[in-house]
């Protein structure tokens, strides 16, 4: 590969831009009430739903079992549009070398951040604020958590499940993003940041090269997508699915009630 594209793709395809350019695609902001009403009005009475949207399904009682059936189908869903766009962005006729690897990576995260709020949305959590130009720094962090359980970034995981147990007190959310913002996550959002960019610098890199290749480049490059995004996509869900979150049991045995001191109980350590 040319040394010149190189350095391009370095300088001017960091995490960073990427994701900032991916927040600002049209269809990429997830609107939790029309989502959830969308996936559980097939499964029980529009009052279940309606407490499902008002707290979260788990608070409503709606089992586990069935959260985990329909972020399967979600996952799915978004895997096959992520890679057919993969697909076609190599194909000729397409974008060519660099431009085809930034349109494909791009749409990637695209696909990436749509999955994480419909699984956040689905195991408990509250609506992400993606709806304005400047996204708020609290909303950011907590995006890149998501997004480094996704990548397995070390402490990512233990980060986001005390974010979620917090809000699992009854909590608001921006009091919950803030109290988390106090501990020791800093460090954990610019390791994601740097661990994210290694991986996906490799698949621009391999994008390059795909599209240099006519019709076998449209598959390469679709399968590496492929492989990339749907285990990301159910590592994210094998851990959100463990939190208390997405437990009806836990909303029986925990009424609303907890003081915001109790929040502090959960904050990240050294």
């Amino acid at each position: 590969m040319d040394n010149n594209v190189i350095e391009k793709i370095k300088e001017e395809l960091t995490f960073e831009k990427v994701l900032n350019a991916a927040l600002k695609t049209p269809g990429v902001r997830i609107d939790r009430k029309k989502f959830l009403e969308k996936e559980l009005k097939k499964y029980y009475s529009l009052d279940v739903v309606a407490k499902s949207i008002s707290t979260n399904p788990a608070n409503a009682g709606i089992s586990k079992e069935l959260i985990d059936k329909i972020s399967k189908d979600v996952i799915n869903y978004e895997t096959t549009k992520v890679t057919g766009i993969s697909v076609a962005a190599s194909l000729p006729g397409g974008i060519a070398g660099f431009g085809a690897a930034a349109a494909d990576i791009t749409s990637y995260f695209v696909f990436i951040l749509r999955t994480v709020q419909e699984l956040a949305y689905l195991y408990g959590f509250e609506q992400f604020d993606l709806n304005e130009d400047e996204i708020d720094a609290e909303t950011m962090n907590t995006v890149l958590l998501f997004i480094g359980v996704m990548f397995s970034v070390n402490g990512a995981n233990t980060a986001l499940k005390k974010f979620a147990n917090i809000l699992s007190k009854h909590i608001s959310k921006k009091l919950a993003q803030k109290t988390l913002m106090k501990g020791t996550i800093y460090p954990i959002i610019k390791k994601v940041s740097t661990d994210v960019g290694i991986h996906m610098t490799k698949q621009i890199f391999a994008d390059t090269v795909a599209s240099t290749v006519p019709i076998i480049g449209g598959g390469i490059s679709g399968t590496l997508t492929y492989v990339m995004f749907k285990p990301n996509c159910m590592k994210l869900r094998s851990n959100l699915r463990t939190y208390n979150l997405c437990d009806p049991d836990f909303y029986k045995n925990n009424p609303y009630g907890d003081t915001i001191d109790a929040i502090y109980e959960d904050m990240p350590t050294e």
